[in-house]
């Protein structure tokens, strides 16, 4: 693994280094927080093993500081100190810290944490397989593009504002946060049972087409309720599957498949309904092209209370620069040119069925 060591001690970090390289993991010792933070955004790194005093920034802060980033991947953190009282524990453990060692120790000690540290990283491989499975499925469409990287960006990014706001500080914690990156992808995986004539039709559907593109939710929907009666503790397979069954439903009760209204709606359907959106309305297709980030502003604004959960599209406005910055660093044309020209339809087809936009 790659480890970024922080400790400005060098018998003790010729010590950890010695003992981490010994058994295969690359090491980079740094001697302060703010050398740490450096590296950490150039380089992405599995462990982070930190002394807890150190010159300037502390290593309590540093942890805090990666716990609060926007980050892809789970780095595992463990402090070093030679504090050991229980109060010191608690606070490491608090602000973010999966492991605290007190000195002096065993080299063969270090070794053996970081080998929980490996197994705990393992899963990562899970969320690799997710989404390899989300693209997988999403592939049958060449001109979605990016549409997946973008779509699980928006979805962090609009629960994270909603995290900060009252009415949901408590329902959204930070699981809630990463199972939602993790799953969102998933939303439309139920179109695979899709058949291309109607999937990759470039034209507006009929209504007969509609109803049969309406399917997919219930498809995936009941795929991931498989899977997760499968692993009833697994929650991210519970939020996977609400996500693929309940994106398509509207606030005033008029989507689909089952017409819920209001707070019915699970919460992360309503956050990816937003999102999904929002992506349809700014993003080309070979049935429309793509509107401005404005456009997009507007016709979810205009939906308020009708499509979207009202305290959610208020919290999107808040976050709209962010949304606006993502739309732009996963530009479709990184993948395949596929964003040119003004806006040919009406806002209002982007959302209303039976369009393709929002489908």
């Amino acid at each position: 693994m790659k480890i970024l060591l922080v400790e400005d001690s060098s018998t003790d970090a010729a010590m950890v280094q010695f003992a981490l390289r010994a058994h295969g993991h690359e090491v980079v010792v740094v001697e302060t927080g703010e050398e740490a933070v450096e590296k950490l955004r150039r380089t992405n790194y599995h462990v982070l093993v930190t002394d807890w005093e150190l010159p300037g920034m502390s290593g309590l802060e540093l942890c805090r500081m990666v716990r609060n980033w926007h980050a892809s991947h789970y780095m595992y953190i463990m402090m070093l100190t030679s504090r050991d009282d229980k109060r010191c524990v608690i606070n490491g453990l608090a602000a973010g810290a999966d492991d605290y060692l007190t000195k002096p120790f065993e080299p063969q000690e270090l070794f053996f944490r970081i080998r929980v540290a490996e197994r705990l990283l393992s899963l990562q491989g899970r969320d690799v397989l997710i989404f390899s499975l989300a693209k997988l499925a999403e592939s049958r469409d060449p001109e979605t593009g990016a549409h997946l990287e973008r779509m699980r960006e928006y979805c962090r990014i609009l629960t994270r504002q909603l995290a900060s706001t009252p009415r949901y500080a408590e329902s959204i914690d930070a699981d809630f946060s990463e199972s939602i990156y993790l799953t969102s992808p998933l939303h439309d995986i139920g179109k695979v049972g899709v058949p291309d004539k109607i999937l990759l039709k470039p034209g507006k559907l009929t209504a007969e087409e509609f109803e049969i593109m309406k399917r997919h939710a219930t498809l995936g929907g009941e795929t991931l309720a498989a899977a997760a009666a499968m692993h009833p503790n697994h929650r991210y397979l519970l939020m996977a599957r609400d996500i693929a069954f309940s994106h398509h439903e509207k606030y005033n009760g008029d989507g689909y498949p089952l017409g819920l209204e209001g707070t019915n709606i699970p919460l992360c359907g309503r956050i990816v309904a937003l999102a999904d959106a929002y992506d349809a309305i700014t993003s080309k297709r070979v049935y429309k092209e793509a509107c401005s980030h404005e456009e997009a502003v507007r016709a979810i604004v205009d939906e308020a209370g009708m499509h979207f959960d009202p305290s959610i599209v208020t919290a999107f406005l808040d976050c709209a620069a962010e949304f606006d910055r993502v739309r732009k660093a996963f530009r479709d044309d990184a993948v395949k040119n596929a964003l040119a020209g003004p806006p040919v339809l009406p806002v209002v087809e982007v959302i209303d069925a039976p369009s393709r936009a929002v489908h």
